[in-house]
């Protein structure tokens, strides 16, 4: 195919104009929740990024799912995983460590297997 090339070079062209509007755009953080939920331990999650960041932390925790590339979003308590895992247990295993996590109300699954 005589015009591979021609596809990919165009394709790293897109790839590189995107990338700077999305870390622009993650700049853009949620506002503190006008109810705060009252999550296991007592304590209140107040914000968007707090929760992001206890999910990150109990992710990093676990020596599975510790090398994975996956990114957590919030949104009023609803939690979003997206990215890609070696297997369908890694998909199961991270939603597990993110219900466990206090304040979390529920997650949006977006993680998907590596194409083989």
């Amino acid at each position: 195919m005589r015009n591979a090339p021609y596809i990919q070079g165009r394709l790293l062209i897109v790839a590189m104009l995107a990338l700077p509007a999305f870390v622009f755009t993650n700049g853009c953080k949620s506002t503190a929740t006008a109810t705060p939920s009252a999550n296991a331990s007592g304590a209140i999650a107040t914000d968007d990024a707090t929760l992001a960041n206890r999910v990150k932390q109990a992710l990093a925790a676990d020596p599975a799912l510790r090398s994975l590339p996956m990114s957590v979003a919030t949104y009023r308590g609803v939690v979003q995983l997206s990215g890609y895992v070696d297997s369908e247990a890694q998909i199961l295993k991270a939603l597990a460590v993110t219900h466990g996590v206090p304040g979390v109300q529920s997650v949006s699954n977006d993680l998907h297997l590596k194409p083989q």
